[in-house]
């Protein structure tokens, strides 16, 4: 019986046959080893197919653990790894490929996508900066969601200790209960705002008009017959309706 070839494409040595070259073959089994906990960079300025066949490590080796992606796309770009591991021919086989990947995203998009598959499957896109906990499950690759990639466009995530830098909020923030805490109306071309400034001891936070006019009112607006209320430890209640303000004394 020839030998074969297992879903890392170690050659699987039966008793009786390599006589004399046992220990060629079992040094590149370990080397093939070393190789599945290894770090690879490609560059993404084509397609790129990954592959793990008999007795090679290849250009883009399939083996590999850590796979850095590095470039600029410029265009539409799929790395691709085979379905299996080994050649098909005998002696040796194939043997659908199953085995994870740590692939990291450092490429430079400008507006293309950069899809990570099986040959003939659809995979899923990798989105800039982004790192992937994925797998090869002898079909297609499979994003776990795990590592710096598990915030996505359409999930929910708690972020904890992170800085947003200028971040684009939408039309409203809510409470940890799902209701609607703060309304916010965008006005096109707006160049007036508030600004909220806290403070160090013994001085007051603020709000703040600021923007490009001159001068800038600040409107609070009650709704129906409701009253706007100023309170404080110290002073007496004030509340205002309409045009009219009513100090509680």
């Amino acid at each position: 019986m020839a030998s074969n070839y297992n879903s890392l494409g170690f050659n699987l040595m039966t008793t009786g046959e390599n006589a004399g070259t046992w220990g060629t073959n079992t040094n590149l089994n370990l080397n093939y080893l070393r190789d599945t906990f290894g770090y690879i960079s490609i560059a993404m300025t084509a397609d790129r197919t990954l592959t793990i066949p008999d007795n090679s490590t290849g250009t883009y080796d399939g083996r590999a653990f850590i796979i850095e992606l590095t470039g600029t796309l410029g265009g539409t770009r799929v790395l691709d790894i085979a379905a299996t591991a080994g050649s098909g021919s005998s002696p040796g086989g194939s043997a659908s490929i199953l085995k994870p990947f740590i692939v990291f995203d450092n490429t430079t998009h400008s507006g293309d996508t950069l899809t990570f598959k099986v040959t003939g499957a659809t995979g899923f896109a990798l989105t800039e900066g982004t790192t992937y906990l994925c797998y090869h499950n002898g079909t297609d690759i499979i994003n776990t969601g795990l590592g710096s990639g598990d915030v996505t466009l359409t999930g929910t995530q708690t972020l904890t200790n992170k800085t947003l830098t200028a971040p684009k909020i939408g039309t409203s923030i809510l409470d940890t209960g799902g209701n609607e805490l703060f309304l916010l109306t965008a006005t096109g071309s707006a160049v007036n705002q508030l600004t909220y400034a806290n403070a160090a001891a013994l001085a007051d936070p603020s709000f703040t008009a600021t923007g490009g006019s001159t001068d800038i009112g600040i409107t609070l607006a009650a709704k129906g017959t409701g009253v706007i209320q100023l309170t404080s430890s110290m002073n007496p209640t004030i509340s205002t309706t309409g045009k009219a303000m009513i100090l509680g004394f």
